[in-house]
């Protein structure tokens, strides 16, 4: 596999919440998201998510507590956690997470669910 440049793959694109697939290994893919606004809350019964905060501020709330991201911080979500997404202004975020995850978890919607395994 050659190089990733994340600047040249995040000006591939523009929606939000929309994850893109840019790598895969041993069962998990990288995906790289633009996000602005809240996202529905959500849980995922048997994977945990990681996010790496690329450009902007991005929150993870929970019920209970709010987690706040800057560039080249992360988090992860354990499986089976409640929780949502959140940036007031645009941010770009990796996620780690197993292939085939739908990004919405145990919820559908029809503006937030997207198509799985887009690769860019």
């Amino acid at each position: 596999m050659d190089k990733i440049n994340l600047a040249d793959k995040f000006s591939l694109f523009s929606e939000h919440w929309r994850p893109k697939v840019v790598g895969e290994l041993n069962g998990q893919e990288v995906k790289l998201v633009k996000v602005q606004g809240i996202f529905p809350w959500h849980h995922h019964e048997t994977e945990d998510e990681l996010f790496l905060v690329w450009k902007g501020r991005f929150r993870v709330e929970y019920r209970d507590r709010v987690v706040e991201l800057g560039p080249g911080e992360f988090t992860i979500v354990p499986h089976g956690v409640e929780h949502r997404t959140a940036a007031d202004e645009e941010a770009e975020v990796l996620i780690f997470e197993p292939a085939a995850v739908v990004n919405t978890g145990n919820v559908r919607d029809a503006v937030y669910t997207a198509p799985n395994a887009v690769k860019i």
